[in-house]
Parts: structure tokens; sequence; C-alpha cells
């Protein structure tokens, strides 16, 4: 595959635009700091895949200074040039700059659905690490506990982190398996890759992650003060965990049934 700089400039200016505009859509938004979208990330992940390291690091340093522009009121929250210094770096620029490596897996595997599924788990485990250390460093005393800090960082990133990074593979691995994006323009791919997934995986994998959000909502919505962002531990005993359990339970038995579905299903069409 050839591709013109311009083309691959036309391309990250607009997938740019797209994930900045996926990061304003939150499906959980949390009162000091992170939140839950609708794979933002994915379309920096394409452009590194698509185009290489290089050209998928620099898409996501201007999408790292976007988001650092639209995040700018948390740094009225620190007061010292080394503590705003340290929040650009390890919750914006840092952070969002190791989407570019999103596509290091595409020599890696023969199909493309698992290398950019991977390349979003790299860069979410990568991100998260960014998350972990500002919180256990520039947001102790803040945001977060100073005792323990490092502890409590682990957890409070944890839960936006885990959902994100759950509905992104999801995202990830149905565009990888219906789309070709190794051509010059991204075209729906042959049938027989294509119907490596099935709509009840997409189905069930969409439940799971419905599943994971609401548990994630339920239970952080009692641990901070949403107005003034105090962290309360002890808000853990208001969680209404019956309902937490059930939504747990439900989304994993229809997302099972559903995985079982599709599997029979494809096993029928192969056999036919």
């Amino acid at each position: 595959m050839k591709i013109s700089k311009t083309q691959a400039l036309v391309e990250s200016a607009i997938m740019i635009a797209i994930a900045s505009m996926l990061s304003l859509i939150k499906i959980v938004d949390l009162p000091y700091g992170g939140s839950v979208t609708i794979a933002s990330m994915l379309p920096i992940i394409i452009i590194a895949y698509r185009h290489g390291i290089g050209t998928g690091l620099t898409a996501a340093f201007a999408f790292g200074v976007i988001q650092q522009l639209l995040g700018l009121s948390s740094l009225s929250y620190v007061s010292t040039w080394q503590s705003v210094l340290a929040v650009i770096l390890l919750d914006y620029i840092i952070a969002f700059l190791v989407l570019g490596l999103g596509g290091i897996f595409r020599n890696r595997f023969k199909d493309q659905s698992p290398a950019l599924v991977c390349g979003a788990l790299l860069a979410c485990v990568l991100r998260y690490a960014c998350h972990v250390i500002s919180g256990a460093t520039v947001w102790a005393g803040l945001s977060i506990p100073t005792s323990d800090a490092l502890l409590y960082s682990f957890a409070y990133n944890a839960t936006y982190m885990v959902p994100e990074t759950i509905v992104l593979m999801v995202a990830a691995y149905y565009l990888g398996s219906t789309l070709d994006f190794r051509n010059n323009q991204p075209v729906r791919l042959a049938s027989k890759e294509s119907e490596k997934i099935s709509a009840f995986s997409i189905i069930a994998g969409l439940t799971l992650s419905a599943g994971v959000i609401f548990d994630v909502a339920a239970v952080f919505s009692k641990l901070q003060n949403g107005e003034t962002g105090e962290w309360n531990i002890t808000g853990l005993s208001d969680v209404n965990w019956i309902a937490v359990a059930i939504a747990s339970l439900a989304a994993v038995i229809v997302s099972a049934v559903l995985f079982v579905i599709g599997k029979k299903k494809k096993s029928s069409a192969s056999n036919a």
C-alpha cells in the first residue's frame, strides 16, 4: 500500500476531528477527572495502524493538545508550575501520545482485528499508567487521599479506564472485522473475512460493556461528592449492591448466551 503524505495528512486531520467529537460524548463523566466515551481513541489508533507509528504519534500528539485545551479547567486545581507541567504531560500529552503506538501490531498478526484490539489494549494500559502516576503524585491530597495515594490512584483511574478499554476493544474488533484499513481507501472486507464476527458476538460485547459501565456509575457515584469532589470511601455502604449484582449477572449471562448462539450460527453456516 502506497499512500501519499497529503492523503495521510488529510486522513489524520479528519480522524483527529472525529476523535475529538467522540471525546465530548461521555457515557460516564466522573466528578474529579476521567470519563468513559464512545471509543474516542479508536480513530487515532486506526491512523497509527494505517500510516505507521510516526504519523500515529503526530496525530496522537495533536489529539492530546486538543484534549488539554478542552480540559484547561483541571489546571485551576494545582498551584505550582511543576504540578501544572506534570498535569499537562501525564494527564494529556503523554497519556494520549501513546495512542500513536496503537498500530504497532500490524505486522505481527495476519488478521486485522486482533492487531487493532491488541493495539487498543496496549494504548489503554499505557494511558492508564500515566494517569496512575499523575494521581499518586500531583493529585495526592486533592482528588486522591495522601495516605495510600498509589493504591487509591490505581482504583480511581481503573473506574473509568476499565470500561473505556472494553468499549474501545469491542469497537476495534468490530471495525477491524468489517473494514479493510490496509488498502489505499478503506473498503469493506470480503464476505469470508467479515463473517468472522457475527451480530450476536457484537451485541454480546456491547451488553458486557454496558454492564461494566452501569457498575462503574453505580459504585463511583457514591465514592465522591459530585459538587465538591470530596472522596468518601465509606460511601460504599450506600451502593445498591443488589442492583449492581443483578446488572452484572444479567450482562454476563446474556453475553454468554449470545456468544454461544453466534458460534452455533457460524458453525452451521460453515457446514452448510
